[in-house]
């Protein structure tokens, strides 16, 4: 089978808080894990998409894979170990619609796949290969990681990669950061939050950060999320930065991921090399993931809300862009 997007990382159970019917805060199990969220907005707007990772044989484990099976993603690159538990994941969700994570991973499962357990054969046959960096807080997985993503840029596969810094999972700020900056190297598409390119860069201007970047590295596209104020894009030195669409937000959890799926679903219908991507080309590649993100906001958990190619469309053309 040809694959449109394999996906490798994290695959965790997050649980979110929500008030119940009695005003008492309660607590939803939500499969995910940005990867994960990815391989799902891609299958869901009709692409086909593959995942590896590692799960615990237990409850959670089993949760997962039924998640991916119900979302269309392909399990074979799935391994589960009855050596250490799926990782989860409490979310608090602050006012301004921002979260914050306590991890329960010492060690978890996705920390331990190693790189003998990848399933090359599922890179030979994707178009893009998609990886993240909280796969790479911990030995074996970083490694794993590195090679699988070395392995994929051999085969001459479009990389893209979501440099998402979770700070408590990292053994120190310096440690991730110069982790983060390495995998930089394979990718040709890259998603950062504004908070992330400071990080990464010390900048806050995003012409300058996504300039460094790219030159520096040799990315073909960068695309940055903005929250509630959409996001910005640059292939060579055309950029443009576009309003998210006015929507009741629900829940940000897999808004990032859900726009990263939206632009790479537009890059692979584009079907042309990234760095080839024109000015109005990339306009509508940046609209459409600001549209595949605002409206994964609008429902609860980040898989079950991630949105049709229909929802898509109708949110371009219906849907005013907040000012």
């Amino acid at each position: 089978m040809m694959y449109d997007v394999v996906s490798l990382g994290e695959f965790i159970i997050d649980f979110t808080p929500y008030s119940n019917p009695e005003n008492k805060i309660v607590f939803e199990q939500k499969p995910g894990g940005a990867p994960c969220n990815l391989a799902a907005g891609v299958a869901k707007l009709g692409k086909k998409a593959a995942f590896i990772g590692k799960v615990g044989k237990d409850m959670f484990g089993d949760v997962c894979i039924e998640t991916l099976e119900q979302a269309g993603i392909d399990t074979k690159g799935v391994v589960m170990t009855d050596a250490c538990n799926t990782t989860l994941a409490f979310v608090k969700l602050l006012p301004s619609g921002d979260r914050r994570f306590s991890f329960y991973r010492n060690p978890g499962a996705d920390m331990m796949l190693a790189f003998d357990e990848v399933d090359l054969s599922l890179i030979d046959n994707t178009k893009i290969f998609h990886f993240g960096s909280v796969s790479m807080t911990h030995e074996p997985a970083r490694t794993a990681t590195m090679e699988a993503a070395k392995y994929a840029k051999s085969k001459g596969k479009i990389i893209s990669y979501d440099p998402n810094l979770r700070e408590s999972l990292w053994p120190d700020l310096g440690t991730a950061k110069d982790v983060m900056l390495e995998a930089m190297q394979y990718a040709d598409i890259v998603k950062i939050s504004h908070e992330e390119l400071e990080f990464l860069t010390g900048l806050t201007d995003l012409d300058q950060g996504s300039k460094l970047l790219m030159e520096q590295y040799g990315i073909k596209m960068m695309t940055i999320t903005l929250a509630a104020d959409g996001a910005y894009g640059r292939v060579g030195d055309n950029t443009v930065k576009l309003g998210a669409y006015d929507v009741k937000t629900i829940d940000t959890n897999g808004a990032g991921d859900s726009f990263f799926s939206g632009v790479l679903y537009k890059v692979l219908e584009l079907g042309k090399p990234v760095d080839q991507v024109n000015a109005q080309e990339l306009h509508d590649i940046i609209d459409f993931g600001n549209a595949t993100g605002s409206i994964t906001t609008t429902g609860k958990g980040a898989i079950p809300s991630m949105p049709t190619l229909e929802q898509v469309y109708d949110c371009i053309k219906n849907v005013p862009i907040l000012k």
